[in-house]
């Protein structure tokens, strides 16, 4: 449990979050562009005094902290990079960068970290064991950063991993996890219905793509509600259709776009497989071609079921009894994905919402934002979990 002197030294470097994060959110950088936020996070964690490894899996940057006593290896990862949004908000801090924003909280994240590695090296002597703050690029767009991070060896040897996310459409002073799956696998679908034009007015001599593209966004429906489970969550969504030039020529061409959330692998296969097949068939039943592009992108979150049950062991301590929940599967996707699939870990959501600041808006949104307080949150739990499994093996 974190002592008074110890609440006294987080008090006394919260300010300092807060500067990192506003710095952060004032100049934001995208997916596999993030040189300027990896610099200033390799020259934040050296001074601090410790070594760092850039460079990892393109901007990737990692500190390792090397306890006074011996014990198990622990990761704690934070993302850096931002959306390609314009901020829209009416704040000091907003974004300096035309077309780019933090619009999901990642500068909080990376801030949290940094504040987690000052915190653990002015209690080195007390740490069992090592400490690997990693700090991850590329979150937002697939493939990812964390296929790089891991090929770059940020794993290895490691025992456990644990990650958070800021939540707005949680309120600030609660925080929430689940046992196994907690964020859906992502795809993504692009198919591209090739018939033959022709004269609005002579649609017999015409394959009508619009049409075949139009069935075929009806038909995807069904694979949800006829071929998938009940009991399996799943989406498939038609985000564009695209087609036709003239309101008297038939179209040749239809471009059908969307995504499918999944959280069960062979849910995830089967829809695919039925999404193929039943583009082909219907573009054949209309006497069109098609063209198949499928991605398959981030697999799900899947929390240990240990280290999920450590989590709700140790954030009643900070967040009190009544406000520490069990989390819904939720649809949105995370790369942490991949690092579950290697090692055990958790995964968390930290309340970060709070009408009285605004911080309302969704993730994503142009003008989201969060209720900083809870980047001081986030770090309580970060140390907590981290002394949790400390203390077990210690015992064990």
């Amino acid at each position: 449990m974190i002592d008074m002197n110890e609440q006294v030294y987080l008090e006394q470097l919260f300010p300092k979050m807060v500067e990192w994060r506003r710095y952060l959110h004032m100049n934001p950088e995208v997916s596999f562009q993030e040189e300027k936020t990896s610099a200033f996070v390799e020259a934040r964690l050296r001074e601090m005094g410790y070594e760092v490894t850039t460079g990892m899996g393109g901007h990737g940057v990692m500190a390792v902290l090397k306890g006074g006593q011996p014990g198990k290896t622990i990761v704690l990862r934070a993302d850096m990079d931002a959306l390609p949004i314009q901020d829209e908000k009416s704040c000091e801090y907003k974004s300096t960068v035309t077309g780019v924003m933090h619009a999901c909280g990642h500068d909080g994240h990376t801030s949290i970290l940094l504040a987690a590695a000052s915190y653990f090296r002015q209690n080195q002597e007390t740490v069992r064991g090592e400490i690997r703050f990693m700090f991850q690029p590329a979150e937002e767009a697939c493939p990812g950063g964390a296929l790089g991070m891991i090929e770059a060896g940020a794993l290895n040897g490691a025992d456990v991993i644990y990650g958070l996310h800021l939540w707005t459409p949680l309120k600030l002073g609660t925080a929430a996890s689940t046992p196994g799956p907690v964020m859906a696998a992502a795809d993504e679908f692009f198919i591209d219905i090739i018939g033959r034009g022709g004269h609005g007015g002579m649609p017999h001599v015409t394959a009508d793509a619009v049409v075949a593209g139009s069935a075929l966004v009806m038909q995807l429906q069904t694979i949800v509600s006829r071929s998938v489970d009940p009991l399996q969550p799943a989406v498939v969504t038609v985000g564009t259709i695209e087609g036709g030039s003239a309101q008297n020529v038939i179209a040749d061409r239809c471009r059908i776009t969307g995504t499918v959330r999944t959280f069960d692998e062979d849910t995830r296969k089967l829809i695919r497989t039925r999404l193929e097949s039943i583009t082909r068939m219907t573009a054949e039943a209309y006497g069109t071609e098609t063209a198949i592009e499928y991605l398959s992108g981030y697999p799900a979150v899947v929390n240990d079921e240990n280290e999920a049950e450590r989590f709700f062991r140790t954030a009643p301590r900070i967040f009190g009894e009544n406000q520490v929940h069990l989390s819904p599967k939720i649809m949105p996707a995370e790369d942490f994905a991949y690092y579950l699939r290697e090692i055990p870990g958790c995964f968390m959501f930290v309340g970060a919402g709070n009408a009285e600041k605004d911080a309302v808006y969704p993730h994503h949104h142009p003008r989201f934002d969060f209720d900083e307080d809870a980047m001081l949150h986030g770090l309580k739990l970060m140390i907590e979990m981290v002394r949790s499994y400390q203390d077990e093996f210690a015992q064990g």
